[in-house]
């Protein structure tokens, strides 16, 4: 299949209602073809593990490529000076960043935009938004920046507004929102990088102020914080975001998205954490042991494997660093990989190293 090809049939894919296991393991394995035939590291490190186009008969076959990955080659099926747009990982150990390339964003786009609306808008068309992360312009190479301002364009009212500048968060522009929504009983949503809100409650504390914001507002937050890997401290997060903002913590939402991904997954809020976690149709998210590759049994711990089939260009099958446990519905984030799983996924690392950057 030709890329323009393979672009028609996921917009078919995302545009459907839902995705039977046969239609989700054809369209996956149609990709696996793909990206085997034209990513050289990919098929590299595909045929290092014995994994070739007439062994692979199934989706969870397709060998997961560990998320470092893309600090170390160029993962995509075009040539990387032709990509429309790429988007960097953020903070990185070693300094070196990790890049996605996208030939065109019309397939992450529609992704986006089909899911936040299922997920956090839900039926409200449009919305009064803040946004509590820099923009486009300032982040050019920031899916989330990406994401935030095609929420605020495409679900946000003309008197949406981004509330973070050079030096923080507009904590007056801000204010003025949030008493706006109090006193006109106009729903309000609030989207952001978690850490972002954790500066918010500093702010507020500081001049003493909390807010009761009307039925139907909503609060998105995404990513990490500080101190995030004990379940109390996740929880003491959400009590606090209902108590300075007034939302109840059903209506606080929080995506769950990587640079190397082009879906977002989400819970249904959070009034119980670690809460349940699911993406979209065209998505699957398996929970493995990281030394043998194997799935888990639902309520054992393992290493999250996201398959996105939006992830045409690059590998749709990522080995992520984060501990999982599945359960009915979807699955939990118990936080950063540690001990084994941590060298289980080292170990995967320098597999793919070794078999990328080898001869062919």
């Amino acid at each position: 299949m030709e890329q323009q090809q393979i672009i028609n049939q996921l917009f078919t894919t995302i545009q459907s209602d839902s995705l039977s296991e046969e239609e989700f393991n054809q369209t996956a394995l149609q990709l696996f073809t793909y990206q085997f035939t034209n990513n050289l590291p990919f098929r590299k490190f595909c045929q290092a593990k014995g994994k070739t186009l007439r062994t692979v008969k199934s989706w969870k076959d397709i060998p997961a490529v560990p998320i470092n990955a893309f600090k170390e080659v160029a993962l995509t099926c075009t040539p990387p000076e032709q990509a429309e747009s790429y988007f960097m990982t953020s903070g990185t150990t070693k300094g070196v960043k990790g890049k996605h390339y996208h030939p065109t964003l019309q397939v992450w786009t529609l992704s986006m935009k089909t899911y936040f609306k299922q997920r956090f808008m839900k039926e409200t068309e449009k919305i009064r938004m803040g946004i509590l992360f820099p923009t486009e312009e300032e982040m050019p190479n920031s899916s989330l920046a990406r994401y935030l301002a095609l929420a605020k364009q495409e679900f946000g009212t003309e008197e949406s507004h981004y509330l973070l500048g050079e030096n923080g968060i507009d904590i007056e522009k801000l204010i003025q929102e949030l008493e706006h929504a109090e006193r006109s009983g106009e729903p309000y949503a609030l989207l952001g990088a978690s850490y972002s809100f954790v500066h918010l409650f500093e702010e507020l504390a500081n001049i003493g102020r909390s807010f009761q914001l009307p039925p139907g507002s909503k609060i998105l937050d995404t990513g990490g914080y500080k101190n995030q890997s004990k379940e109390w401290e996740l929880d003491d997060f959400y009590h606090e975001l209902s108590r300075v903002l007034g939302v109840p913590r059903k209506e606080c939402i929080n995506m769950y998205g990587m640079t190397e991904l082009s879906s977002q997954l989400y819970d249904s809020g959070n009034e119980q954490v670690p809460s349940v976690k699911s993406g979209p149709h065209w998505l699957r998210t398996r929970i493995i042991h990281p030394l043998t590759g194997e799935e888990v049994a639902d309520g054992e711990r393992g290493v999250i494997v996201h398959s996105d089939l939006a992830n045409f260009n690059s590998v749709t099958t990522i080995l992520t660093e984060d501990l999982g446990m599945k359960v009915c519905e979807g699955f939990l984030l118990l936080g950063r990989v540690q001990g084994t799983e941590a060298k289980g996924c080292s170990l995967a690392v320098e597999e793919f190293i070794k078999a990328a950057t080898g001869p062919i």
